[in-house]
């Protein structure tokens, strides 16, 4: 199979995302240009250390591995098993000039990353994404961090990787429930920029899902691709980078309402917050009504969740929905941020939604839930 490189072009921090198959099998013949020793600090999870630690550890060769295995689940991305991080890099006499691997799906990538941010003022790190949503987004772009009782992602840094390599040969050990969340982040870049990759996923998204490699192959680069663009031009979110949070206003919300476990997972969020911005986008006469069900049913088409009824058990009112939105760090000059649309593949960013309107949107979804 074919291998793709997708630069992320930061002047001196320039780096590669490297996609395709049997990557891990070479890791240290990818790594080996950016050690200056051979030895590497593994941080994974659980899950990922009993699938594939392994694998990576004869992919390594003859470049020594030390490697920490936390707990999976997006409870680990928090102060407790943060510091557990930094304490072990350091008494494994981690270096600013040594390579800090993170192993993982989107928890690991953002833990890790802000550690490697953190320790000694900078160490360099490189991402080896285990799912689809780290694979298509949260690897890419150095945005790094762990969670606070306040809301999601609201502690942590810009910290470049040095090298991102996606193989997607692990995608094929994830479940279905898992595979599809991370659908949620891909089917995002096609609604947010890239009306034809939206069109080319309602044709292949299906058979990508269940299995295919070339169509996994191609929907992972362009999603890459289009990240990377988006990163180049805006590496820390002050202007077109908010794009990215197309459908995350109400995820992360969402997420703090349920707890952050298995009830909602990230990109399930964020295909619920998809078919949620295109509605209010709708109701706000922004885009046609025919938009909203077109997004809604290809969501609906790949088995994914879409609805607020998709999601057990209790939710707040709509009125304790946005508060939790106002706690959000897209949050600027007080006012809430969200990523609107005029169509497919036609997002901006808007702080001025009624109230009203934001309201009734959520009133309404929570009324099917009877």
């Amino acid at each position: 199979m074919r291998r793709e490189t997708v630069p992320v072009e930061l002047g001196a921090r320039r780096y590669e995302v490297r996609i395709g198959s049997g990557l891990l099998a070479r890791a240290g013949d990818e790594i080996a240009p950016l050690l200056r020793r051979p030895r590497v600090a593994v941080v994974t999870d659980e899950t990922v250390a009993a699938l594939h630690l392994e694998a990576l550890r004869a992919g390594l060769g003859d470049v020594e591995m030390v490697s920490l295995a936390l707990p999976a689940g997006e409870s680990t991305k928090g102060w407790p098993e943060f510091s557990r991080t930094v304490e072990w890099l350091l008494a494994q006499k981690v270096e600013r000039k040594d390579i800090v691997i993170a192993f993982g799906g989107g928890v690991i990538g953002d833990l890790v990353g802000f550690a490697a941010a953190v320790l000694r003022r900078g160490v360099r790190f490189v991402q080896i994404p285990t799912t689809l949503l780290a694979q298509v987004d949260s690897s890419v772009g150095g945005k790094t961090g762990i969670n606070s009782p306040h809301g999601k992602n609201l502690i942590g840094a810009f910290h470049q990787p040095s090298l991102v390599l996606a193989d997607i040969d692990l995608l094929g050990t994830l479940t279905a429930r898992d595979f599809l969340a991370g659908y949620g982040e891909v089917v995002k870049y096609g609604l947010l920029g890239d009306a034809g990759f939206f069109e080319w996923l309602e044709k292949n998204a299906p058979a990508m899902a269940a299995g295919d490699g070339a169509l996994r192959l191609r929907a992972v680069t362009r999603a890459v691709e289009m990240k990377a663009e988006i990163v180049a031009r805006d590496e820390t979110e002050e202007g077109d980078r908010a794009l990215l949070n197309l459908g995350h206003t109400f995820c992360h919300a969402l997420e703090k309402a349920t707890g952050y476990g298995a009830r909602l997972l990230h990109g399930e969020g964020v295909a619920i917050g998809c078919a949620l911005a295109f509605e209010l986008s709708q109701r706000m006469g922004l885009c046609s009504q025919e938009t909203p069900s077109r997004v809604r049913a290809h969501l609906r088409a790949m088995g994914t969740k879409v609805d607020l009824t998709d999601i057990s058990g209790d939710l707040p009112d709509a009125e304790a929905l946005i508060a939790l939105m106002a706690q959000d760090k897209k949050v600027l000059d007080g006012q809430m941020r969200f990523v609107l649309a005029r169509g497919i593949g036609q997002a901006f960013v808007c702080s001025d939604v009624p109230g009203d309107l934001l309201r009734g949107v959520l009133d309404d979804a929570l009324a099917l839930r009877g």
